[in-house]
């Protein structure tokens, strides 16, 4: 009798940790200097320093360059989707209307600059693939 009493505490107590553990959300940002496998370098690299000081925060993200955006899954307990905004940002990385940070953004490689300002892919030569070296 003992240990079916113990067994079912065991059990409640497992559906209580999970039922408070956060559920993870997604946030899916639009940049149009994130074109090329540099950029994706540079914000693999950074993402990956950004997920250590969010305390876990940062769960994982999946860089589409054909479509020049990245999506981010993050715990809304321990951060928020205005604060992984900031993070890219701060990488260098223009998202949807907000500009990157000024001295952030001249770190970046030439193929990751803005259209405007001469950067971006060259025309016929793909930036999406990385080269064989």
């Amino acid at each position: 009798m003992k240990k079916i009493i113990l067994a079912f505490i065991c059990i409640l107590s497992v559906y209580a940790v999970a039922a408070q553990s956060a559920k993870s959300e997604w946030v899916i940002l639009k940049s149009n200097n994130l074109k090329c496998w540099e950029c994706k370098d540079v914000l693999d690299k950074y993402l990956t320093k950004e997920k250590d000081n969010t305390e876990g925060g940062i769960v994982q993200w999946k860089i589409n360059l054909l479509q020049g955006e990245v999506r981010i899954q993050f715990l809304p307990d321990r951060t928020s989707a205005d604060e992984v905004r900031a993070a890219v940002n701060n990488a260098g990385f223009d998202t949807d209307n907000e500009k990157a940070l000024d001295e952030a953004y001249k770190k970046l490689p030439p193929s990751c600059k803005r259209a405007a300002e001469g950067g971006g892919p060259q025309l016929r030569k793909p930036c999406h693939i990385k080269p064989y070296l």
